[in-house]
């Protein structure tokens, strides 16, 4: 640990920077190759010679760098150093919202590293990053050694679920991957239910929290149990595939020892052999010798015989079991063809329920949109209805003002008008009082005068009697004129007056009417509001039977989605139960081929044992043949013995 201290500290000294008291104290309490730097604010420097370190260091396995703070360029040096690392097994940048920059780096990473199979990356910021994340995704799919990865609280939408969609299509090692609290939806959710047919690897996908359908999350589920039951037979097979090396590496040793005795008894044998030199022994040797070659011919014969009935046997034996092999292998064969055959069946009953599925989930979807937008339709046209009851409301309201102050405008000018007309009556009448009076005046004056005039006219009257009565018919015409002139002013004014008095009823004739339109432009408004109650009333009615007919129709959608249900459950039994079938029919397969691999041992190693017997009984007469050969080639009577 003092020798990562010390490296540590030598790199920030050559980047001219202090080494972080935390970083070493952090290094110096490191156990088993551990390196918690969590919750640490790793600098520029640190993270440049950090990276460093990481290059040639070959003592931790994991780096925990959670919450860290990470700048981008601290994050692309430590990872720049993790690129070459062949060590690190477990890498957490958990907390450091990564970027775009970031996600390249990460793409780097996973692309030039073959050591890392643990990756946790939440609570960074990936997701909004497009460019970069398909980088990222692209890179995850040429990665071959990573098996479990931590995206949660990334903000991944739908585009980049469809990056990683593409990524699992081509990924053969990923076997772990959290996508919670993201942004994915029900276009992500269904690109990655898409895409796990062709994953045979990953068998646990994490996708709460991303506002995805229960349907999507059940066939994502469900593939995720293909996954593992397949993993599961994978490590099954790979146990047993074990097992049976180790019984062909026992039984190899076996034959090893089996052999190593043998020679061992061949060379005990040749060195008695050797030992025996003397002629009495050789005698006795001989004799045993001739004994054993007539027990050996004898036994050599029996054993001839036993072999070849044996042998017979066997072969009999051999072609029985062949032949219940080969019925109970074309019964199995026939049994796994109708299996088969049913798992076909099946399996297009599945195909067809899950068109159905899909097909009544769109119809349901589509159903949904209608809803949507006939609510959508309804809340416009109510919105619309208000607007124009609003509207309404205040063209009425701003009309019945507008008549309103017309009318007082009217009235007010009709009564000013009325009365300024009634003052100028009134001085005209006072004026014509006036004149009236002085002419009476006037008239009483040359009345008297007339009378003073008639005393002095008595007595001029004969002097002047043609001129005064010219004179009085003059003025007589004159006052006469005068009165037919006032008489005609005062008809004049109480023809004005006339006149006036018929305005103020024509004033008041149209006060009237403006009353009776302020009336009716009442009832209308009225009326409006009832039509717009009556309209409220339909359109609330409308709603109701817009929403029990959705209600009706959920019901009925959930109605068959109880049933799609049920027919998936059963479906599912179905494939268990083949499931079963497939798994004993293998079984059965298996133990038929083990007892057969068996028997063909067996047969083996009684032929080996029965060519072993032959070469030992050959070695021994041969040995026995030599041996008295050289007791006859030795003997004082061979000279004495005829040639054969």
């Amino acid at each position: 640990m003092e020798e990562l201290q010390r490296a540590y500290s030598r790199l920030c000294k050559e980047s001219g920077a202090e080494p972080q008291e935390a970083v070493l104290q952090r290094l110096h309490g490191l156990l088993r190759g551990r390196l918690d730097l969590a919750t640490q604010s790793l600098t520029l420097d640190t993270c440049r010679a950090l990276g460093k370190l990481l290059q040639k260091e070959a003592l931790l396995t994991e780096l925990v760098l959670s919450d860290c703070m990470l700048s981008d360029e601290g994050a692309t040096l430590l990872l720049q150093g993790l690129c070459v690392n062949t060590v690190v097994r477990f890498l957490d940048l958990k907390g450091n919202n990564l970027r775009a920059a970031g996600a390249e780096a990460l793409g780097k990473l996973l692309r030039q590293n073959k050591s890392i199979q643990s990756l946790t990356l939440e609570w960074n910021s990936l997701g909004p990053w497009e460019d970069a994340f398909a980088t990222f995704c692209g890179a995850l799919a040429a990665n071959s050694t990573l098996r479990q990865l931590d995206l949660r609280n990334n903000q991944i939408s739908h585009k980049g679920a469809e990056e990683l969609a593409l990524a699992l299509r081509s990924n053969a090692s990923l076997q772990q991957l959290d996508l919670r609290w993201n942004h994915i939806g029900l276009l992500g959710g269904r690109a990655l239910a898409n895409c796990l047919p062709s994953n045979r690897t990953l068998w646990r996908l994490e996708l709460a929290g991303n506002s995805i359908p229960s349907d999507v999350l059940r066939a994502v589920e469900q593939a995720m149990d293909r996954n593992q039951d397949r993993q599961a037979t994978v490590r099954e097979s790979q146990a047993r595939a074990h097992i049976l090396s180790k019984e062909v590496q026992h039984l190899r040793e076996e034959k090893s020892k089996q052999f190593l005795d043998l020679m061992e008894t061949i060379d005990r044998q040749r060195q008695e052999m050797a030992k025996s030199s003397t002629l009495q022994m050789a005698e006795a040797a001989l004799a045993l010798s001739e004994q054993k070659a007539r027990d050996l011919g004898e036994r050599l014969a029996t054993a001839e015989q036993e072999q070849r009935s044996l042998a017979q046997r066997q072969a009999k034996e051999h072609r029985l079991e062949l032949q219940e092999a080969a019925d109970r292998e074309s019964k199995l064969l026939r049994d796994l063809s109708a299996a088969q055959e049913k798992n076909l069946r099946l399996r297009n009953q599945v195909d067809e329920l899950e068109r159905k599925v899909k097909s009544q989930q769109e119809q349901l979807f589509l159903s949904r949109q209608e809803l949507t937008t006939t609510s959508a339709e309804l809340k416009m046209r109510a919105a619309q209805a208000e607007e124009r009851l609003e509207l309404e409301k205040t063209r009425s309201r701003q009309n019945l003002e507008d008549a309103e102050h017309l009318r007082f405008k009217e009235v007010e000018h009709m009564t000013r008008h009325l009365e300024e007309s009634e003052k100028a009556m009134q001085d005209r009448v006072q004026r014509l009082e006036a004149v009236r009076l002085s002419l009476e005046e006037e008239l009483s004056q040359v009345k008297a005068a007339a009378l003073s005039e008639r005393g002095r006219a008595e007595e001029e009257l004969l002097k002047a009697k043609s001129q005064v009565r010219l004179e009085e018919q003059q003025r007589l015409a004159h006052v006469e004129e005068k009165l037919r002139l006032l008489a005609q002013a005062r008809d004049e004014a109480q023809s004005a007056c006339l006149q006036q008095k018929q305005m103020v009823a024509d004033a008041q004739a149209r006060a009237s009417q403006l009353g009776l339109q302020v009336e009716g432009l009442r009832r209308r408004l009225e009326e409006l509001q009832q039509e717009l109650s009556n309209k409220d009333q339909e359109k609330a009615a409308e709603v109701t039977r817009v929403r029990l007919e959705l209600q009706e129709q959920n019901g009925r959608l959930q109605a068959e989605l109880t049933a799609q249900e049920a027919l998936k459950e059963k479906a599912a039994a179905l494939e268990r139960q083949l499931k079963v079938i497939a798994t004993d029919h293998r079984e059965a397969l298996l133990d038929r081929e083990s007892e057969n691999a068996s028997l063909r041992e067996k047969l083996r190693l009684k032929e080996a044992e029965i060519a072993r017997i032959r070469e030992e009984e050959a070695q021994r007469a041969s040995f026995l043949q030599n041996a008295v050969l050289a007791y006859v080639q030795g003997s004082p009577l061979r000279t004495l013995s005829p040639p054969k």
